[in-house]
């Protein structure tokens, strides 16, 4: 399996598991946790039936180099960057967006929601994946945080709710 297949301009797709599975994604862990620079990185991914063992293997390369890991669980790929934002912390979602369910990806941020591609990051990333090092002696940790709340609180904050109850009203025939 060749990385080139998969890391595009924005993001890293390929069909599970024959261009992308657990061992790249372990590789690309180790990748953005050596370019990120940070004691700790966010991992959410979607629903797809191949999600949770590329979670798995990002956690496990990310963890070798000693740097916790912050699961975030099922999330949309919105949710990691309101998450980035407000927890100032970097963040990788697994999603193929799109693409038919065969497909898995990854879109990655740095902290504050900063975008990374082709030309801001994903290159560096790609060239420790196809090598990655060996493992720290001190491996980072794993734990469990739900960003549900504060991201239903930030989309309400944002919406006129005054619209929404007007819209019932409409869709009620007026009763």
């Amino acid at each position: 399996m060749s990385l080139s297949e998969i890391f595009k301009a924005y993001d890293v797709r390929g069909i599970v598991p024959d261009q992308l599975d657990a061992d790249m994604a372990y590789g690309i862990g180790v990748g953005f946790a050596e370019f990120a620079e940070t004691a700790t990185i966010m991992i959410g991914r979607d629903c797809r039936a191949s999600s949770p063992d590329l979670a798995a293997g990002l956690t496990a390369g990310i963890t070798s180099r000693g740097v916790d890991v912050v699961d975030l669980g099922e999330i949309t790929t919105d949710m990691l960057y309101f998450a980035s934002g407000s927890l100032d912390l970097p963040g990788i979602v697994i999603t193929a967006s799109h693409n038919p369910p065969q497909y898995n990806g990854m879109k990655f941020c740095l902290a504050g929601a900063a975008p990374v591609g082709a030309d801001s990051g994903l290159a560096e990333i790609k060239a420790v994946a196809e090598a990655p090092p060996d493992p720290v002696v001190d491996r980072g940790l794993a734990r469990r945080r739900d960003v549900t709340s504060g991201y239903i609180d930030h989309l309400l904050s944002v919406v006129d709710q005054d619209a929404f109850a007007k819209l019932d009203v409409i869709a009620d025939g007026g009763n």
